[in-house]
């Protein structure tokens, strides 16, 4: 008698144990372009089975983290509730949000708030912009600090042997503009330092788009940095460079006057 074999896959990575990490990978499968997901969908972003994530969706859904649309699953108002009492009692925010959005508005530029995470930087506040080339950044959005100005500014205030982990296991580059070789990040960082904290991004990070920022220091290091970016067209179109880091530096000053007045004294 012949036995058929049938082979078994290999075994998947084992999903994670606790309700809090399994409902962490629910909520980090929604992003900007996909508000919406369906039960498969969500299954499928997160590699846990849908029975799991049924039975997890019903959870959340009552306790308002998720809420149940015609299309699918978005998130729910118990983020909205926490996001804004989060950024309430953001200082920085509160503090720069005022001072950026007035600075976007005289220069028709998009401006950010960062801080530095690790290899990558985090958007806290974005404000204004009428730039041609769609800025793909959010409040709450990650860019690798290399790539963007911001990252620079932040990464030219500490010692070279910490700056130079922010490309370990860094990805591919983003343009064929962005910095992906240790030494010349280090070149880059050295120009930055000279140039009291001016960093710029020549379409480093997103084709077609330039970007002038600076940091904001408090008692000894960065906290943050503040950018400025718009559209650019090679030697057509660019940025006037001095000229906003000028306007970047008078609000960074300020903003480091309310955040820290007895260092600013």
């Amino acid at each position: 008698m012949t036995v058929d074999y049938v082979a078994e896959p290999f075994p998947a990575a084992a999903p994670p144990v606790s309700m809090i990490e399994r409902m962490t990978l629910i909520l980090d499968a929604f992003d900007s372009t996909t508000p919406t997901l369906t039960l498969l969908g969500l299954a499928e972003r997160t590699g846990l089975p849908r029975s799991t994530v049924h039975r997890i969706l019903d959870q959340m859904i009552r306790l308002r983290w998720l809420a149940h649309t015609p299309g699918g699953y978005r998130l729910g108002m118990r983020l909205l509730e926490l996001g804004g009492l989060a950024a309430e009692h953001n200082e920085l925010r509160e503090v720069v949000g005022p001072l950026l959005y007035e600075l976007t508005q005289r220069t028709g530029l998009t401006g950010h708030l960062a801080v530095l995470d690790g290899r990558e930087v985090l958007f806290l506040d974005r404000a204004g912009g009428r730039s041609k080339v769609p800025i793909p950044t959010r409040v709450g959005g990650r860019m690798p600090a290399h790539s963007t100005a911001v990252g620079k500014a932040l990464l030219a205030t500490l010692e070279p042997g910490i700056a130079e982990a922010s490309l370990r296991g860094s990805a591919s580059p983003l343009t064929p503009r962005t910095i992906n070789d240790r030494a010349e990040l280090h070149r880059e960082l050295t120009r930055i330092r000279n140039r009291q904290g001016v960093a710029v991004d020549s379409e480093e990070t997103v084709p077609g788009i330039g970007c002038v920022a600076v940091p904001i220091r408090g008692r000894g290091a960065a906290v943050a940095a503040i950018s400025l970016s718009g559209g650019i067209d090679g030697e057509r179109t660019a940025l006037d460079t001095a000229r906003l880091a000028r306007a970047l530096a008078e609000v960074a000053q300020e903003a480091g006057r309310a955040l820290f007045p007895r260092h600013g004294r």
